[in-house]
């Protein structure tokens, strides 16, 4: 397999799965040149989800993420558990609302690609640091983790294993290497910036404003709005239609969305994907 589409799903008091299975169908839904999908799990896929699924791969060896709510111990594991040489990684919390077939162009003779810019609802880069103190205050470079590229290869297989070694010690890593506002618990974002420090391949790995791979996040605090409430979807609506087109806020919505909160994930639009697909 050449190409694919890849996501790590762990449940935990949120059905991981049922993420991925919306998500793959978004893929399968508007992709058509490269809609082959993965899912990397210790969980049981139900039955009525496994038609979304090109692959099904077991989580290698043990399990990192046994006692983790966030469950992201595991993700640098994907390079050895995916059947594909070339890959998008997703976190399942997203979905494709048209096609990103075109990236695959944008990733030729690219090995790893990140991206340090992604946009609230209304199209805008986010320009704050609400969620990133660390970032700014280390100087760490501003790395998204929501969805990027890699290519089975040399350098994408030693950031992988840089993301190992610091995924496992990441209190001793954080306090060495995190003078100001070290995090007190393991961040995929955080310890992707310190691999790419220590492999100095910041500039040729991370992207900003550009399309591919960003995508539309939709954590609260980076939309705009003056007073920050707890879940954007008690702010503003959303609808999803029938030809699964997002609209948030009466704003169309494109490309990778990356809705947070488990709770915008309503059975009909599950449904709604299953039906055109």
């Amino acid at each position: 397999m050449s190409r694919g589409h890849i996501f790590l799903a762990q449940n935990s008091d949120i059905d991981y799965v049922r993420q991925a299975y919306a998500l793959s169908l978004s893929i399968k839904k508007f992709n058509k040149q490269c809609n082959q999908t993965c899912i990397v799990t210790n969980d049981i896929v139900p039955e009525e989800y496994k038609h979304a699924f090109d692959h099904i791969v077991d989580i290698p060896w043990t399990d990192l993420a046994s006692g983790s709510q966030w469950k992201i111990e595991n993700r640098w594991k994907l390079i050895y558990a995916s059947p594909f040489k070339k890959n998008i990684v997703y976190d399942t919390d997203m979905l494709l609302l048209d096609s990103n077939d075109s990236w695959w162009n944008y990733f030729d003779n690219k090995k790893l690609l990140f991206t340090s810019s992604v946009k609230n609802y209304e199209g805008k880069f986010i320009d704050n640091d609400y969620y990133r103190k660390t970032f700014t205050a280390n100087d760490l470079c501003n790395v998204y983790t929501g969805a990027f590229y890699f290519e089975k290869s040399q350098i994408a297989y030693e950031f992988f294993k840089w993301l190992e070694l610091i995924i496992k010690e990441w209190q001793v890593f954080y306090r060495d290497h995190l003078k100001k506002y070290s995090q007190k618990f393991c961040s995929l974002d955080v310890s992707t910036a310190l691999a790419f420090r220590f492999m100095d391949i910041e500039e040729m790995s991370v992207v900003k404003n550009s399309r591919f791979p960003s995508f539309v996040h939709m954590k609260p605090a980076i939309q705009g709005w003056k007073n920050i409430p707890e879940l954007w979807t008690d702010v503003v609506t959303s609808y999803f239609d029938d030809d699964c087109r997002l609209k948030v806020g009466n704003i169309q919505q494109h490309g990778l969305f990356h809705y947070v909160e488990d709770e915008f994930l309503e059975d009909h639009i599950i449904e709604k994907l299953e039906k055109n697909v």
